[in-house]
C-alpha cells in the first residue's frame, strides 16, 4: 500500500509540472503569435512630392500578412478632418499605400492603424509635413520702372501731310520783317510827322528864301553902282 501510495504523488507531481510546463509553452507561443503576427512598429508614414502634388504614404513591413485599415486624419486649429482610408495587406518585403493630399508645409497628421485583434492604435509621433511645399511659387517678372520726364527724349511734331517744307536758301533769301514800321510812335511826334500839324517848316523856307532874294538883289544893285562911279571918275 504504501508503495502505491508513493507512485500516485510521484505521478501527481509529474502532471502538474507538465501542466506548468504546457501553459508556459502556450503563454510563450501566444505572445510569440502576437508578435510575428501584428505590430504597430511594422507601419510607418512619410510626406512626400509627386510632381508638383503632395501624397502621403503608409508602409506595412507585416511578414503574416494581417489585413489592417489605415485612416489619415488632418489636425488643425479646428479639429480633424478625415482624408482617407485604405486597407494594406504586409509583406517582408513592404507594401506601401498611398493617400493623395495635396499637404502644406509644416501641417500635422495622425494615421490610426487597425488589425484586430492584434493592433488597434496611432503611429507615433504624428506625420509632420516638410517646410518646403512640393510646387514652388512662381516668380514674378518685375514691371519696368517708370522713366522720369528728365529721361524722356522729346520727340519731333510730325508734319501734317500736304505741307511743304521751306528749304534753307528760301529762309535765307527771306529779308526779316520791318519791326520798326510796326512799334508805336512816342507820344506827341506821331501827328507831327505824318500830317506837319503845329510845325513852322514851311515859314521857315519862305523866310530863307526871301532874304536870298533880297541878298543878292543889294549885291546886284551895289556892284553896279559901284561901277557907275568908277566910269564918272
Amino acid at each position: 500500500m504504501a508503495v502505491l501510495s508513493v507512485s500516485r504523488r510521484t505521478a501527481s507531481r509529474t502532471l502538474r509540472a507538465l501542466g506548468v510546463v504546457s501553459a508556459s509553452a502556450a503563454l510563450a507561443l501566444g505572445v510569440a503569435g502576437n508578435a510575428v503576427a501584428c505590430n504597430i512598429n511594422e507601419f510607418s508614414a512619410e510626406a512626400k512630392c509627386a510632381g508638383d502634388k503632395g501624397v502621403i504614404t503608409v508602409t506595412d513591413v507585416d511578414p503574416a500578412g494581417v489585413p489592417a485599415t489605415v485612416t489619415v486624419f488632418q489636425n488643425s486649429g479646428a479639429g480633424e478632418t478625415k482624408i482617407g482610408e485604405q486597407v494594406v495587406k504586409g509583406t517582408r518585403e513592404g507594401t506601401t499605400i498611398t493617400f493623395e493630399e495635396d499637404w502644406k508645409p509644416n501641417a500635422e497628421y495622425r494615421i490610426h492603424v487597425e488589425a484586430k485583434p492584434y493592433v488597434d492604435e496611432d503611429i507615433k509621433p504624428n506625420l509632420v509635413t516638410p517646410a518646403t511645399a512640393c510646387k514652388k511659387a512662381e516668380e514674378e517678372t518685375p514691371a519696368p520702372t517708370p522713366s522720369t520726364p528728365e529721361e524722356e527724349t522729346p520727340s519731333a511734331p510730325a508734319e501734317e501731310p500736304g505741307t511743304p517744307t521751306p528749304s534753307a536758301s528760301e529762309s535765307e533769301s527771306t529779308p526779316p520783317a520791318d519791326t520798326a514800321s510796326n512799334a508805336p510812335s512816342p507820344a506827341g511826334e506821331s501827328n507831327l510827322a505824318e500830317t506837319g500839324a503845329n510845325s513852322n517848316t514851311g515859314l521857315i523856307a519862305g523866310v530863307a528864301g526871301a532874304l536870298v532874294v533880297v541878298g543878292g538883289g543889294a549885291v546886284f544893285f551895289g556892284m553896279r553902282r559901284r561901277g557907275a562911279n568908277n566910269s564918272g571918275s
